[in-house]
């Protein structure tokens, strides 16, 4: 199984939701948020179309990639969760390198704070792919589902129903 751009969100995320969508159960189609930062995604650029490529390769898709300069560019709705954006550009920079592409380089983008960043790949973040890789994938042949996170982190979550259905949460504190 080639380990997707969303396989490893997912897996700086919630390992659950990691195992969930990797096992067919995908409830981002639920989702009012997800709505909203495909939305952005789409809207925030459109001129991109004209100038950058759409990349497919070793099981990723990077929806805008300038070749001339070899940057990636990756769209986020919000900052929230901007360590797992920041580790999923630069796994798609490493899976560049791996495609022969030297020295690719990022920019990870949330339009509506009109907030820019610059990532690049290090040796040491390299090395730390390599061993989230080997983790995703004990995770995906896993024939147990991995337990919930604490409520407080899971409310936005396109999951959350599915996780905490039948159990009283609202005013709960995390177990």
């Amino acid at each position: 199984m080639n380990i997707t751009g969303t396989h490893f969100n997912y897996f700086q995320i919630c390992h659950r939701k990691l195992w969930l969508f990797a096992n067919g159960l995908q409830m981002e189609h639920t989702s009012d948020l997800v709505y909203e930062g495909k939305m952005i995604h789409e809207n925030s650029y459109s001129f991109r179309s004209e100038r950058f490529k759409e990349v497919e390769t070793g099981g990723i898709k990077i929806d805008f990639y300038d070749p001339k300069n070899r940057v990636v560019h990756e769209i986020k709705k919000s900052d929230k969760r901007e360590e797992a954006h920041l580790w999923q550009l630069k796994y798609y920079l490493f899976i560049l390198e791996n495609c022969g592409v030297e020295n690719p380089t990022g920019i990870l983008e949330y339009p509506r704070l009109r907030k820019t960043e610059e990532v690049y790949l290090s040796d040491i973040d390299r090395i730390t792919i390599t061993e989230m890789l080997e983790a995703i994938k004990v995770i995906l042949n896993s024939e147990e589902c991995p337990e919930r996170l604490l409520v407080s982190r899971c409310r936005n979550c396109s999951y959350f129903d599915f996780c905490w259905s039948g159990e009283a949460v609202a005013g709960k504190e995390d177990k």
